[in-house]
């Protein structure tokens, strides 16, 4: 009996050869080379991912050769297990609900994107090809081909710049719903392309029923088995959720578990991961929710070297001039195709303006399925059309993947989204203490409510109180600095006294203050102070120790919330 790991043999043995301190050496310099290159590109208001590309492009066969051929195949379990995190963390974002208010229009848009760049890459591309040929069996099989593949988007690097610039809305909600269903469009486009080409090239007939059988078997196999993991992680997670580390080695251990069997059953592991996070989102307990921030979290890393090495695979040494100018055509015409189809789409199906205007920006990055179609192509006709298209795909690939971020970047800016899908972590993250409002004033402007003077008598400031909502306020003293706080339950407990407390002044009520900060402090160590003192307010000081108001940590919390609901007000307003 044949034993079924056989296949995985010589990957494993590839793998053999980097163990030890040469792959320990290569994995650290895709990683750190990596990160400097995305980090300089995010300097340069450039998506960070273009930077990984790039790097990958430097190290490899385009480049200097360190990630040479066998090193990239030894790496692709790497790519498998990013992959399959992209997926799982894009169906965490199919909501039933979302689906529900927005089913309608990722059909629409959906069928107008994928089947229009068919028509158009498929006519371009074919009669450019006769043009040079001569040939019309040849040219419209890598037409119909080649108009098949360019029906996919790669969810890769498109969710990453959603990811790095925070955003959310109308738009962002249709590049998930579309990044995550068109790869089934395509594999369908291809299965009837490829019926059509085998017996105009010479080959032996495909039978289009055994096609569509294979690719039903390929998603619905994949989304049984996604649900089947999900609905065994959810299990798992509801009597485990007090251990971050233990919830984040389930939820990984259940992602590869799924990704491995997949493989040895030829199923669609990025769909099976994507229904994961589907079942998690939406018929796990609520209280497992937290699960997907932790798997996020362990992503970075994971991303830097998946695109290194997508970046090392692309070699741009390769191209003849027929090719090239085909593969101009198959960029032109699939950016054409997915413009025109995007906006068909969007606008019959009555979708907000800003998708219908900047939809197209975010659909042009092409990668896993794209190649793995073209490699489908290569196996089905080798003799004929199969290493021409191979290589027009891995060529317009290397030139999508570096225009695509960037043009997802520019559609989700002029859209307006970026920056909404924020916390209020996120949101203390970026806010200095100077940035809270109290009373209405900024509490370093020149007008501050929250001080009164050492030699103030209560009576004078009681109507302070009552006038403003401040519940402490600093004390300056006769040269200016900060002496002291008082509060509003110290002038209560002063008033027991009768009306001879109206003349006590504030220097024989005051406390000591409990903590200081400036007003450049960021509020995470404002709510570290809150905490450390055990108190409700911080004196807020200039660097000589001048007092410019109180911090209070109500009003803090209060502007927090109020920066959120904003956020939501204009969600709600985009539509």
């Amino acid at each position: 009996m044949e034993d079924p790991f056989a296949h995985l043999l010589p990957s494993f043995m590839q793998f053999l050869t980097l163990t030890g301190a040469r792959f320990v050496l290569l994995v650290g310099v895709m990683m750190f080379f990596g990160s400097a290159g995305g980090r300089l590109f995010q300097k340069l208001k450039i998506p960070q991912v273009v930077g990984y590309i790039v790097v990958g492009i430097l190290l490899g066969v385009s480049g200097m050769w360190v990630l040479g051929k066998e090193t990239i195949v030894a790496l692709n379990p790497i790519s498998t297990i990013s992959l399959s995190l992209i997926g799982f963390l894009v169906g965490a974002e199919l909501k039933i609900e979302v689906i529900k208010k927005y089913g309608k229009q990722f059909v629409g848009i959906l069928l107008g994107e994928s089947i229009t760049p068919f028509f158009v890459v498929g006519i371009l591309t074919g009669g450019v090809s006769f043009l040079f040929t001569r040939q019309i069996p040849y040219s419209v099989s890598i037409g119909l081909l080649l108009g098949a593949i360019c029906a996919a988007t790669a969810p890769a690097a498109t969710t990453d710049v959603l990811k790095e610039y925070r955003t959310k809305g109308p738009l962002t909600t249709t590049i998930l719903g579309i990044v995550a269903m068109d790869d089934a469009v395509a594999l369908i486009l291809y299965a009837i392309a490829a019926t059509i080409a085998s017996p105009l090239l010479g080959g032996h007939s495909i039978s289009l029923a055994a096609q569509l059988g294979a690719i039903c078997y390929d998603i619905f196999g994949s989304i049984v088995m996604g649900m089947a993991f999900g609905f065994v992680l959810s299990l798992i997670l509801k009597y485990t959720m007090d251990d971050d580390g233990r919830v984040l080695g389930f939820s990984l251990g259940i992602l590869l578990l799924s990704t491995g069997i997949c493989d040895l059953l030829h199923l669609d592991h990025i769909l099976s991961a994507m229904f994961i996070g589907f079942f998690m989102t939406n018929f796990a307990h609520k209280k497992t929710r937290p699960m997907f921030r932790l798997v996020e979290r362990f992503t970075p890393p994971i991303y830097v070297l998946f695109f290194v090495t997508v970046g090392a695979k692309l070699n741009v040494w390769i191209l003849t001039p027929f090719f090239l100018v085909i593969a101009l055509l198959y960029v032109g015409g699939r950016t054409l195709g997915k413009t025109i189809g995007s906006r068909l789409g969007a606008r019959l199906t009555k979708a907000p303006e800003s998708v219908r205007k900047y939809l197209p920006f975010c659909l042009l990055s092409q990668a896993g399925v794209a190649i793995g179609l073209s490699i489908a192509a290569g196996n089905d006709f080798p003799d004929s059309i199969g290493p021409q298209i191979m290589l027009i795909i891995t060529a317009t690939t290397f030139v999508v993947q570096i225009l695509g971020p960037i043009c997802v970047k520019y559609g989700v800016t002029k859209a307006g989204e970026v920056g909404l899908n924020v916390t209020e972590e996120d949101i203390r993250k970026k806010t200095l203490v100077k940035d809270v409002a109290v009373s209405g004033k900024p509490v370093c402007s020149s007008i501050s409510y929250a001080i009164v003077n050492e030699d103030d008598v209560v009576g004078k400031i009681i109507s302070d109180f009552a006038a403003h909502e401040n519940m402490n306020y600093e004390v300056r003293g006769k040269d200016g600095l900060l002496v002291g706080q008082i509060s509003l339950a110290r002038i209560k407990d002063a008033m027991q006294i009768g009306v001879l407390a109206d003349m006590m002044p504030v220097f024989d009520l005051m406390e000591k203050p409990l903590a200081t900060c400036l007003p450049e402090t960021p509020l995470p160590d404002a709510y570290q102070l809150f905490a450390d003192h055990d108190t409700e307010a911080i004196n807020i000081v200039d660097s000589q120790g001048k007092p410019m108001g109180i911090l209070e940590k109500y009003t803090v919390d209060h502007y927090i919330h109020t920066k959120i609901v904003e956020l939501e007000h204009k969600l709600e307003n985009m539509g």
